[in-house]
């Protein structure tokens, strides 16, 4: 099983930073500091932008993970077992 298993073994890799996470992250911290001022009686925000800016974090998440996972699954590929066993030369 050893030697079939290194000829389809391969090691993932996840980047550690990506703009649209940190793009992410700023909406999200945006969100927190707007409702915190709101809160205190700062200043008004109405709930339409606070919900605009709750979409648009979901959908920057929403893009980064597609992309990912279209990277992903061009670079590597899941296998059936029986596939698995005809490239690695074993039977179950």
């Amino acid at each position: 099983m050893k030697k079939g298993f290194d000829k389809i073994k391969k090691v993932v890799r996840f980047e550690s930073s990506s703009a649209g996470h940190e793009l992410f992250i700023f909406v999200g911290v945006l969100m927190v500091v707007g409702t915190l001022l709101k809160l205190t009686g700062v200043f008004y925000l109405d709930s339409d932008w606070y919900w605009f800016l709750a979409g648009l974090g979901l959908t920057i998440e929403g893009v980064v993970s597609f992309v990912k996972h279209k990277r992903f699954n061009k670079k590597y590929r899941i296998l059936s077992k029986e596939e698995f066993e005809k490239l690695s030369g074993e039977k179950g």
